[in-house]
């Protein structure tokens, strides 16, 4: 994000078309209470995937940030993105399973990554432009 606020262009290895599970920082504090605060006996001492249940590829996530920083300085839209080569061994996709946190823990994402990057990026612009 720091780049694309400087002007500079972020660079994507590969062609932008890996995906991850990315989730907002709200939906891991409210994984956290749950797990913390939960008196179902078959949720306590176990994993759970933190995520949001949705895939968004690294160009999609670029482009989430490209037009809410435009928000504030229209400049950053013209920003070129470089590709550069795949990292070996990397994974092409990742989606987690919340299936588990929903059924033991009562876990329900309230954000969304677009919606949760929109709000960071409010306070990022705010905070450290």
């Amino acid at each position: 994000m720091k780049k694309l606020m400087n002007h500079e262009s972020p660079v994507i290895n590969g062609a932008g078309d890996y995906s991850r599970d990315f989730t907002y920082i709200d939906n891991v504090i409210q994984m956290n209470e749950l797990a913390m605060t939960t008196t179902n006996a078959e949720a306590v001492n176990t994993v759970y995937n933190t995520a949001v249940g949705d895939r968004t590829t690294l160009n999609q996530l670029v482009g989430y940030l490209k037009e809410f920083l435009s928000e504030y300085d229209p400049e950053i839209a013209k920003v070129e993105v470089i590709h550069g080569p795949n990292r070996q061994g990397d994974i092409p996709h990742s989606l987690a399973s919340i299936d588990k946190a929903k059924r033991l823990l009562g876990y329900q994402p309230t954000h969304a990554i677009r919606d949760g990057l929109k709000e960071a990026v409010k306070w990022y612009w705010e905070n450290l432009k």
